[in-house]
């Protein structure tokens, strides 16, 4: 049974906990195998085999509590940005007042008669209006039998509300009342924030989205109609003037033009398309008019496989996130309980403990309420249940992968697996493919000798090939009239063979290099022409390094990591391109299987591998490697088995991704620890009655603050 998978938006998440919950529940559908939820973008990704429909993750993400949308409106990160700064205007209209006269009255000693009602007329407006959103997504979630963020932060605002409606009864309790309100002023400003980061994550979506026209300049019969880019199929002619966008992509029959791609590639020079440019839906043509027929169309499209990649990669998230998943899921449950232990041992256990902590509290400059049991239970219930909200803890993963995904965009990579980040920085080497890879994949054949009957053969079978050596047989040999053959095969590194009744042909590796480059000194690659295993032609064909690859070999070296150079060509081609590029280990004549046994070898040693290639014969050593990276204008095979693509360019993108991870692998770990930190030192510390709510608020939305601040230092990282 074939593997289906699906990305989608679930809505009312506000936590990690959240999060995990749905991630737990669509695990648990029959048929399943994997899900993975990230919570900063909101977006799931789920792989399950054809029996699992939409409608059956739909009904068992409502059955815990939220919301799963198909296709979510185009602008609703947009919304919701919109939405969190209402809520954050409104609460702090109410609030900032509120804390100001609550200052006031601390440092100042300035306290109005009327300021008890306000704390429990105003901040309740504020609490049970202003903080809607969070007191229903605290009742979805209990309704449900279980905690999220919502859960603790509601709590902790109404019970500090309620500290003020029993402190103006004249019970011998402190009032927490405008700290209620703060708790949620705070709140709000840490999900206006998160929906700002969400709202910028969105773009790139949005911005390929764009990329695309909705119709295209179809040309027939010499006259040209405007045709919904649906209704387009392959081969169909297209014509693009200056100043468009290329519908669909194709290949360039007749014009040339400049045609900009930097918002797909990252690349910045616009790129020369003449007669047999292959060109990519979504650029921009710039100065002249191109007639192009169409090569890919709908899903198919390069454009339309970058999204679905992107979607993919934004359910994804690093293994590490999934130890503050495991803590978050029971960390709200243990925090209230240890509140609520808390205030019990002040209420029955008051003279003991007031005896011990009194003296400590004595040096702080805030006030405490060591006067009564009641007075300290509720202080140190109010306390600990708010200077335990993980927000930071939550965000410490996701905002930074946000932040890394972003930069990889900006400089033409696409992660594909979040894994691919944490792996990245570890690696110990990076095995290189030769044609396509370190070369510009755009090879020419320099002689070649063929019986004159065997070419309409030859041209067949390398027309049914993607290699690039092929491309160029093709395009020597110029055109000719398809002879079908009855059946016809690539192997994954050896070539095509097809049979035309008796006779079997093969174009692809040599039985004998030797017998060709004897006659050919200009020779690198080989193709062999046999007929029933007769060799009877070759083909000569060389390709130039890429520009980029022999600073981005020293580049790599530089950063501990060792190149290695593995193809399936000739040891003259390999040797050519390994020098050039400057790398000392070069690998010849290897097979599929072989490029895959080299990552187990070096694997078995303990190493992490990079494997970086663009064809068919690439992808089981990209799918085995710790990090396979895929060159994106590569055979569909090698995308699909790779964690990252690069979309446009060459191995210099590895170097600038292993940049981007070395920076976010640091600020994941400096967030995941300042809040574990954060915790372990407050909660103990509020549950003594030494940390006033006010201060505890004030230090929680400090951690989450900081943790934002820090993974933006993840941008620009890649230049470093």
């Amino acid at each position: 049974m074939s593997e289906n998978k699906m990305s989608f938006r679930v809505t009312g998440m506000t936590c990690t906990t959240c999060s995990k919950i749905v991630e737990r529940t669509l695990s648990k559908v029959e048929g399943v195998s994997y899900a993975s939820v990230n919570l900063a973008t909101e977006s799931v990704f789920v792989s399950a085999d054809e029996s699992v429909t939409f409608e059956m993750l739909e009904a068992a993400v409502e059955k815990s509590g939220y919301k799963i949308l198909k296709e979510a409106p185009s602008d609703i990160d947009d919304i919701k940005y919109r939405e969190a700064r209402k809520d954050l205007f409104f609460i702090l209209l109410l609030g900032l007042p509120m804390s100001i006269l609550m200052f006031m009255h601390m440092a100042m000693g300035i306290h109005y008669s009327w300021y008890g009602i306000m704390e429990i007329v105003v901040g309740g407006v504020a609490i049970f209006w202003g903080g809607r959103k969070t007191l229903r997504g605290a009742w979805i979630a209990i309704a449900h039998a279980h905690t999220n963020m919502d859960t603790l932060i509601a709590i902790s605002a109404v019970a500090s509300w309620v500290t003020a409606i029993m402190n103006y009864s004249g019970l011998d309790i402190p009032s927490f009342g405008t700290v209620g309100v703060m708790i949620l002023m705070l709140h709000l400003t840490g999900r206006y924030i998160e929906s700002h980061l969400r709202d910028r994550a969105a773009k790139q979506i949005k911005t390929l989205l764009k990329l695309q026209p909705r119709e295209a300049r179809v040309v027939f019969e010499n006259e040209t109609h405007m045709v919904p880019i649906e209704a387009v199929k392959p081969d169909t002619m297209i014509q693009v003037n200056p100043g468009e966008r290329i519908p669909l992509d194709g290949i360039v029959i007749e014009g040339l033009s400049g045609v900009d791609e930097s918002l797909l590639t990252g690349e910045s020079q616009p790129v020369a398309k003449d007669k047999g440019s292959d060109v990519t839906g979504g650029a921009m043509n710039l100065s002249g008019v191109l007639l192009i027929q169409t090569t890919k169309v709908g899903e198919d499209t390069f454009l339309s496989k970058m999204l679905d990649l992107v979607r993919e990669a934004q359910g994804s998230k690093v293994p590490l996130q999934d130890l503050a998943d495991r803590i978050t899921l029971v960390f709200v449950p243990a925090v209230i309980s240890l509140a609520s232990l808390s205030a019990v041992f002040w209420f029955f256990f008051f003279d003991r403990l007031s005896a011990y902590v009194t003296p400590i509290a004595s040096y702080l400059p805030w006030p405490t309420a060591f006067y009564s049991p009641v007075s300290a239970a509720a202080y140190s219930f109010v306390a600990t249940l708010v200077i335990a909200c993980p927000c930071a803890l939550g965000l410490a993963t996701p905002i930074a992968l946000v932040a890394s995904t972003g930069e990889a965009s900006k400089h033409g990579l696409l992660i594909r697996n979040a894994e691919a980040i944490q792996t990245l920085h570890e690696v110990d080497y990076a095995i290189l493919d030769k044609t396509g890879t370190l070369t510009a994949g755009e090879p020419e054949v320099l002689e070649w000798e063929l019986e004159e009957n065997a070419t309409p053969f030859v041209f067949t079978l390398e027309s049914n090939s993607g290699h690039p050596a092929a491309k160029a047989v093709v395009r020597i040999l110029g055109t000719h009239e398809s002879n079908k053959p009855d059946t016809v095969k690539e192997i994954p590194g050896e070539g095509v063979l097809g049979k035309w009744g008796e006779d079997e042909w093969f174009v692809g590796r040599p039985l004998n290099r030797s017998k060709w480059t004897a006659r050919s000194a200009l020779a690198r690659t080989i193709v062999e022409v046999r007929k029933n295993d007769i060799p009877i032609g070759f083909f000569a064909i060389s390709d130039q390094i890429r520009e980029d690859s022999k600073e981005a070999v020293s580049a790599l070296d530089r950063l501990g990591i060792t190149t290695m150079m593995a193809t399936g060509d000739g040891m003259e081609a390999a040797l050519e391109i390994g020098e050039q590029a400057g790398i000392e280990d070069i690998r010849w004549e290897v097979h599929p299987e072989d490029k895959l046994s080299i990552v187990r070898e070096l694997q078995s040693k303990g190493k992490k591998v990079l494997m970086a290639g663009d064809g068919i014969n690439d992808a089981a050593a990209l799918k085995g490697a710790h990090v396979g990276v895929a060159m994106g204008g590569g055979m569909d095979l090698a995308v699909d088995s790779a964690d990252i693509v690069i979309l446009k360019g060459g191995i210099s993108k590895i170097v600038s991704a292993v940049k981007i991870s070395d920076k976010t692998w640091q600020v994941i770990r400096q967030n995941l620890f300042g809040a574990f930190f954060y915790n372990i030192i407050a909660i103990p510390l509020a549950m003594l009655g030494l940390l006033h709510p006010l201060v505890a608020e004030v230090a929680m939305a400090a951690s989450s603050i900081t943790v934002i601040l820090n993974s933006l230092r993840i941008l620009g990282s890649a230049d470093e």
